[in-house]
């Protein structure tokens, strides 16, 4: 036999847990459109710079130098 509030705990459980597992799907597929399309890059350096920079900082973490100063050189070059 089991309580009212057990049910109700595995439900949140089970949503947070959703709601969790959403959100890591979501940044999988946000840092993969970044990596790929220099162009998305772009779009966001203007929208949300915050994530931008979040992106940059952790491919330096990871090793990757240079993408944001060939993506600003390219940048400049489009201007002009």
């Amino acid at each position: 036999m089991t309580l009212p509030n057990e049910s109700l705990a595995k439900k949140m459980f089970k949503g947070i847990l959703a709601f969790e597992l959403l959100g890591i799907i979501g940044a999988y597929l946000l840092f993969n459109k970044m990596n790929t399309n220099q162009d998305f890059r772009h779009t966001m350096s203007k929208r949300f710079p915050l994530i931008l920079e979040v992106y940059y900082k952790s491919n330096e973490w990871a090793g990757l130098y240079g993408i944001r100063e060939h993506d600003q050189e390219d940048w400049l070059n489009r201007k002009n």
